[in-house]
């Protein structure tokens, strides 16, 4: 992924102390950088993806999630990564995996968009 996010036109914000951006800069530095589309991964898919992706749609960005860049918990009785799985597909703009985004296959097509 090194080589995805050192460059010009990614913005990394400070972290976050709650689950969504509200905490950190992330929509100030999308905002003057003029960035309007957004690829997310992470390590808490239900928790902290989850929620700047409803975060950064309901301000009006374009959200792909790439899907096997994410994780979550476990637990007897609920797991976070499929509850999160499903939520991706009913809310971002893309669901996408790494190797799309490494080979370039949405890129190529001028679009975050992918497989829903």
């Amino acid at each position: 992924m090194k080589p995805l996010i050192q460059r010009d036109d990614v913005v990394v914000s400070s972290p976050h102390k709650v689950y969504g951006p509200d905490s950190n800069d992330l929509l100030l530095q999308l905002r003057k950088q003029k960035i309007d589309k957004v690829v997310l991964a992470g390590m808490s898919a239900n928790l902290c993806v989850e929620a700047h992706m409803r975060a950064l749609l309901e301000d009006g960005f374009e959200v792909a999630v790439v899907k096997d860049a994410t994780a979550a918990a476990i637990l007897p009785g609920g797991d976070g990564y499929e509850a999160a799985r499903q939520n991706f597909r009913m809310m971002a703009s893309s669901v996408q995996t790494t190797n799309d985004r490494r080979d370039g296959r949405c890129v190529r097509r001028g679009l975050i968009s992918g497989d829903k």
